[in-house]
């Protein structure tokens, strides 16, 4: 990855990353791999073929536990490891979502249960289950994965969005809460990022062109447009940051 700053403070910081093994959250890992953090990721699918290449690449391994976020138990168990393996998680990357279409008239209570475990639930556990751990360390950043979907008002995904909406107030409520532990607690709002999912599920050319009609900068998102800011919003350069809601998405929403 090039052109992404350095954050001397990071070096050695324990981070865990949900979702860290694919899209956004793979090129999240090897950012924070490549500022000297000790990196510790979940995912339901095996990442090993991308701990191989960090490896190979970077001579630095991450730890990897294969982990369906909706299981809290089992996504508290892998903090737990990943702090003992690595010193108290300093850095959450709450990045793990599924933006999976659905119309409101076919969604039922079991789909309803499964996306805001996925999409809000999860999020909510993994904050909890740091929050300790980041007391005792005198401090630490939270980063919780939003979407401007929602500031859209995008149909197709009401459960997705109304979940992104979700997660802005929880990181606000968590900031408040927490401040005084000098934890911070910050959401990232990315635009369409073409993810090789979003290529093969969801973009189309007419797609596309209407998104790229509504951005201001004129080139797609890419997973590593996502890294710098992530970078900023954990290290101390954004220490007196919390509470606050950072959008990249190429200018399509104004916020403000």
């Amino acid at each position: 990855m090039k052109d992404i700053a350095t954050f001397h403070d990071l070096a050695g910081a324990s981070v865990f990353i949900t979702g860290g093994g694919a899209g956004i959250g793979a090129a999240l890992s090897e950012g924070f791999i490549e500022q000297g953090a000790k990196v510790a990721i979940v995912g339901r699918s095996d990442a090993t073929a991308f701990c191989d290449e960090m490896e190979a690449k970077h001579g630095v391994r991450p730890l990897f536990m294969q982990c369906d976020i909706t299981d809290t138990d089992l996504l508290k168990a892998c903090i737990d490891q990943a702090a003992e393996a690595h010193g108290p998680v300093t850095v959450l990357v709450n990045n793990a979502a599924n933006d999976k279409r659905h119309a409101t008239l076919d969604v039922d209570s079991a789909f309803w249960d499964w996306m805001i475990a996925v999409n809000f639930k999860a999020y909510f556990f993994a904050c909890q289950a740091v929050i300790p751990g980041m007391q005792a360390a005198g401090g630490g950043s939270i980063i919780n994965f939003s979407s401007v979907s929602y500031m859209m008002g995008n149909a197709g995904y009401p459960i997705y969005t109304g979940a992104n909406s979700g997660i802005n107030g929880m990181t606000r409520s968590l900031a408040r809460e927490f401040g005084p532990d000098k934890i911070r607690v910050n959401a990232l709002a990315p635009g369409w990022v073409l993810t090789q999912k979003q290529l093969d599920m969801w973009a189309t050319p007419e797609g596309l062109e209407a998104h790229m009609e509504r951005q201001c900068l004129k080139e797609h998102l890419e997973p590593r447009d996502i890294v710098g800011a992530t970078l900023f919003m954990a290290s101390e350069a954004s220490r007196m940051m919390t509470g606050q809601a950072m959008v990249i998405d190429g200018g399509v929403v104004v916020t403000g």
